[in-house]
């Protein structure tokens, strides 16, 4: 039985092109063949390319285009390594791996994928109102973007704070986008300015996102109170209007 698995990690910071293949004797004994191509940079730069050969489940040797060569890791992977180093024409090949397959199939992913990216949706707001020397609590989020590194900096007058501040790890999002959230406790102070300032690949410099004003709980039920006789005026003014219609069509008029 023979399968084959590729997996692409699209995270910039480490980039991984695994190919897997897995042989099973009759004796149940169980050897795995793994090629790997693992890099960081975008030019390929710290490409390097990797043969893992597996017994059982066991790492048995590896050949890397770092080392160039095989290293053993069990008794018998030892003299395998040995054997396969030994040959000319077999480390050759491999050496050539690491441009066969590796930047190949790489510059394909970042022209495909790791390139492209998502605009951060951000929302900078209070959750949790302050009352006396209890501070209130800001939340700026960040939802909806790609790639998963970002950034996020709360600023009080344009100037960075970094005491009070908890921020959660980038989160899956669905559909391979990302969500963060950073809180901040805050003593509310008269003229001050606080916003978010958010650094991500799909910007071409920071941007920063204000504070949404708040509305407070007198000025709520002002609006509530103005809303509720603006909609009892209307319908009174509509019941007034059917009265006096009905009033006129019921009337007779007799000339003089």
């Amino acid at each position: 039985m023979r399968e084959r698995e590729e997996d692409i990690n699209r995270d910039r910071t480490i980039q991984n092109i695994i190919y897997t293949t897995v042989f099973t004797t009759a004796h149940s004994n169980n050897s795995q063949l793994q090629f790997m191509c693992i890099y960081s940079s975008p030019d390929l730069s710290d490409m390097e390319y990797l043969q893992i050969n597996y017994f059982n489940k066991v790492k048995h040797a590896e050949f890397s285009s770092t080392v160039g060569k095989f290293v053993g890791f069990t008794k018998q992977g030892w003299i395998d390594a040995d054997y396969w180093n030994n040959n000319t024409a077999f480390i050759q090949q491999l050496r050539g791996g690491i441009d066969r397959y590796c930047r190949h199939n790489a510059r394909i992913s970042f022209s495909t994928l790791l390139d492209k990216t998502a605009s951060p949706k951000v929302r900078v707001r209070s959750i949790k109102k302050g009352s006396g020397t209890h501070p209130a609590v800001l939340m700026c989020s960040a939802s909806r973007f790609y790639p998963k590194a970002i950034k996020l900096t709360w600023l009080k007058d344009s100037k960075p704070v970094t005491s009070d501040v908890t921020s959660t790890e980038e989160m899956a999002d669905g559909d391979w986008y990302y969500q963060v959230h950073s809180h901040l406790e805050h003593i509310p102070k008269s003229g001050e300015k606080i916003s978010c300032m958010v650094e991500h690949a799909s910007f071409a410099k920071p941007m920063t996102y204000d504070l949404e004003p708040s509305v407070s709980e007198s000025d709520t039920n002002k609006i509530a109170i103005g809303a509720s006789g603006l909609v009892l005026g209307v319908i009174l003014a509509a019941a007034g209007l059917v009265y006096y219609k009905k009033k006129s069509t019921g009337r007779i008029l007799v000339p003089h």
